[in-house]
């Protein structure tokens, strides 16, 4: 049960020199379409988590009902990350129609 929370549950970032160094831009998403990441864990998928297999101990977790949780997480991961995208394209659109109203109000002042 344990590998299955540390699974799911995001590392804590720790300190130290193979850290990334983050900047607004980088974490924000403001540099060329980048986003910060942890370099200790790559992001993980939907598809990883559905795929991902455990075996099989004496006394140990039911092997459905760990991947019926699985399934879950991965289903309420593919939602978050589409929602997540929806959410970033849609904070392009607004972003560049407040930048095209600022400049059509600083040559109106002119």
């Amino acid at each position: 049960m344990r590998r299955l929370i540390r699974l799911v549950r995001p590392l804590r970032r720790q300190s130290g020199p193979t850290s990334p160094p983050t900047t607004n831009a980088s974490k924000y998403g403001n540099s060329g379409g980048t986003y910060y990441r942890s370099a200790y864990r790559p992001p993980l998928s939907a598809d990883q988590i559905r795929d991902r297999r455990f075996g099989v101990r004496r006394r140990g977790l039911a092997a459905d009902e760990v991947e019926a949780f699985l399934a879950r997480v991965a289903d309420e991961l593919a939602i978050t990350q589409l929602e997540l995208r929806v959410a970033r394209d849609e904070n392009v659109r607004i972003k560049s129609a407040l930048r095209d109203w600022q400049s059509r109000q600083a040559r109106v002042r002119v």
